[in-house]
């Protein structure tokens, strides 16, 4: 009889063995699940780095909440560089330094992307539930079934695997989406910016020193355009541009090596002596395509489930992708655990939490690539920042930040965009009373 028959636990299979893949394994290890992770690139433990994106990420204190609640929080920190603010390199004047917190012990960390998944891949590996298969790219998912179709790019080995879940972290392009897209009533829609990015190197110094302040995102902000620098722990940074994909000054309008230094030199003057690589780094390294997605449901019946940017793909401009999808991994766990019995409502429930929390940052993250690029530079943006931080200051419980509430807290998202919108009406009334109170009193005096 049914009854009778003993309990099996579950049997997961994570497509995707990048940096939200290989964290769900580590929780699903520790939980004691049997657990298959499948890659389509290499071992990036065993220096096997594919031509995947190597950008450099901001882990901020929603990706380190996630870390460690499997231990791995204090390994990772012994890895990143605090950053405590912006470094403002404007066109002409001075550097100018933008705290991100009014506590200056406050800081979002620069982490390796490869380095990060390695720790997560080699700690996933010592629990004795998980196993880790590389060269494994999904071609195929068939959702009634929890199984996925393999092809090993080594082999060119075709099988089926079926387990009870498949947990799709396989990024913003994700084979298993792309099966649940087939659906009725599935939603999707993706759109890109007109922006591409590029990465580019800023080696160390003699003997291995950082060359420019090391904690500190430099941003060299210029209307249209922009590049950014995080420091890495041998002394280099990692330098993103951010262009516009066509026009004048553009991508397309870079054709040689002349075009190049032209452009550089006029518009990142201070940087140039720093970048002797600028010319190959420019020509080698593609141009990646920044794109925001947004579907929905994520998940189908108790068998298939999405997270990170499988689910939720948002460009890179509030340092949140990865924190995001960390917290994802949190919040799905802390929901299977609560609704054991019963899986479905757990994927469920992971949904209707986690879809308004990921729009709003999808919002949040196009909004600040605008201000990044057009409005650090501006004396009224560095007046309105030490405005927030005055009153931060004077009212903590009152007055916080969006920037604090998205990078130091575990405030949903979207409450925290609900909370600074208040903030801001609040502000404003303050704002027109003082003015009105200043107009009547030059008023009285001039009576």
């Amino acid at each position: 009889m049914a009854g009778d028959v003993k309990k099996r636990s579950p049997h997961f299979v994570i497509v995707g063995g990048g940096l939200a893949g290989a964290l769900m394994a580590n929780y699903l290890g520790k939980a004691g699940f049997e657990t298959d992770v499948y890659e389509m690139r290499g071992d990036v433990r065993a220096g096997e780095i594919g031509g995947g994106r190597s950008i450099n990420l901001a882990l901020s204190y929603r990706g380190l909440c996630a870390l460690e609640r499997v231990g791995l929080k204090e390994e990772v920190l012994k890895q990143a560089i605090p950053m405590r603010g912006r470094m403002i390199h404007p066109l002409k004047g001075a550097l100018h330094f933008q705290p991100y917190d009014k506590d200056p012990n406050q800081a979002i960390n620069s982490v390796s992307r490869n380095g990060l998944n390695a720790i997560l891949l080699e700690a996933a590996s010592h629990y004795p539930t998980v196993r880790l298969h590389f060269h494994e790219k999904c071609t195929g998912v068939d959702l009634d079934r929890a199984a996925i179709e393999l092809t090993n790019s080594q082999t060119a080995e075709h099988r089926e695997i079926c387990g009870d879940v498949v947990v799709s972290a396989d990024g913003a392009f994700s084979a298993v989406r792309h099966a649940m897209q087939k659906r009725e009533r599935f939603d999707y829609s993706q759109s890109y910016l007109a922006h591409g990015y590029k990465e580019l190197t800023i080696p160390p110094g003699d003997n291995g020193k950082h060359r420019m302040e090391v904690n500190a995102l430099h941003i060299w902000p210029r209307k249209s355009l922009m590049m950014i620098a995080l420091p890495n722990a041998d002394g280099s940074y990692t330098c993103t541009l951010f262009w516009p994909l066509e026009g004048r000054d553009s991508f397309a309008s870079i054709r040689d090596e002349h075009d190049l230094t032209s452009f550089f030199t006029r518009q990142f003057p201070d940087a140039v002596p720093l970048m002797p690589t600028l010319v190959e780094d420019y020509f080698t390294n593609p141009v990646g395509a920044l794109v925001t997605i947004r579907c929905a449901p994520w998940s189908a019946d108790d068998r298939v489930v999405l997270l990170g940017d499988a689910a939720h793909a948002v460009v890179p401009f509030y340092g949140q992708g990865m924190n995001a999808a960390f917290e994802d991994v949190q919040v799905l766990d802390e929901l299977m655990r609560r609704q054991e019995a019963n899986r479905g409502r757990a994927f469920a429930d992971f949904f209707a939490l986690r879809k308004p929390d990921a729009d709003a940052l999808a919002d949040l993250a196009i909004d600040n690539f605008v201000e990044m690029r057009d409005h650090t530079g501006s004396r009224l943006f560095w007046l309105k920042k030490k405005s927030e931080k005055w009153l931060y200051a004077l009212f903590p419980k009152w007055y916080i930040p969006l920037y604090t509430l998205v990078s130091f807290t575990q405030t949903r998202y979207s409450e925290a965009v609900t909370r600074a919108r208040r903030q801001n009406r609040v502000m404003s009334l303050i704002v027109v009373f003082a003015l009105i109170l200043a107009f009547l009193g030059i008023g009285v005096l001039l009576f």
